[in-house]
């Protein structure tokens, strides 16, 4: 038996990275997923997989993209037992320096949309029905959701902003629903960038990033599986909620060395 037997799950941002290494895992834990994401190759996810994954093109920044999302699920299987929001957007570590007073607002509204308002309208789509089966809600935070320097202004506000929801949603939906989530540091994966801000495909992991790791190495996408695995499942976290489990390959010990500069004294 695995450890999400019969239950099913909503996951946005499923294609690529992260998301679509752990939607691999709750496959093999016996769960049964809707992959949801704006890139076509989620669709890939189905060839895969197999039946236990309907995969959803959608922009999960709309109420639209949600509610199918939700619709399919309950669809297909009659039932939401968890929902994974995953997806997210960079700024690629632009200072508010760098953004023009012309830039800022839409580049707000973009990065938001995804990183915050997604979320929060994933959650609203499928809540009646986690209430229902007395569910529970994985929110995709950062290291940068709890420290500055793990993005720009935009990308770190986003974060904090994750961090707040997830305390806020636990507290709300509790006792029927809980709520968590998790925040990676540094994964090998490609996020996309803000469009506002002329970015396209935005690099996560720079040269000598392993070196900065008190890890010493950069853990692959894999590495997040277990801890998602655990959160989704009833059994093992039964006792959580309103908690975001760092999983930064010890980042915040260490902290990020501002160019120029240093981080502690030897």
């Amino acid at each position: 038996m695995g450890a999400l037997d019969n239950q099913v799950v909503v996951f946005t941002g499923a294609g690529a990275g992260i998301g679509r290494s752990v939607v691999t895992r709750f496959v093999a834990e016996g769960a049964r997923v809707v992959a949801v994401d704006i890139a076509a190759t989620v669709v890939d996810l189905a060839a895969e997989l197999g039946d236990a994954v309907v995969p959803v093109v959608a922009n999960v920044a709309t109420w639209s993209g949600n509610t199918t999302a939700a619709q399919t699920a309950l669809d297909t299987w009659g039932k939401i037992d968890v929902f994974v929001g995953n997806a997210g957007i960079t700024d690629g570590a632009r200072g508010l320096e760098d953004i023009t007073g012309e830039q800022l607002p839409k580049a707000f509204d973009e990065l938001f949309g995804v990183n915050v308002l997604a979320p929060m309208l994933g959650v609203r789509a499928c809540l009646d029905a986690l209430v229902a089966s007395r569910g529970s809600v994985i929110l995709t935070g950062s290291f940068a959701s709890t420290n500055a320097a793990g993005g720009g202004s935009l990308y770190t506000a986003s974060k904090h902003a994750v961090h707040g929801l997830i305390r806020q949603f636990a507290y709300e939906f509790a006792p029927d629903v809980r709520v968590n989530g998790v925040a990676p540091g540094v994964a090998p994966t490609r996020l996309r960038g803000t469009e506002s801000l002329d970015q396209a495909i935005t690099d996560s992991v720079l040269d000598g990033t392993d070196r900065a790791l008190p890890t010493q190495e950069v853990a692959p996408v894999s590495a997040y599986d277990g801890v998602f695995t655990m959160l989704a499942s009833r059994a093992e976290s039964a006792a959580m909620t309103g908690t975001l489990v760092s999983v930064d390959s010890g980042l915040a010990i260490r902290g990020i060395a501002k160019p120029g500069g240093r981080v502690g004294a030897r």
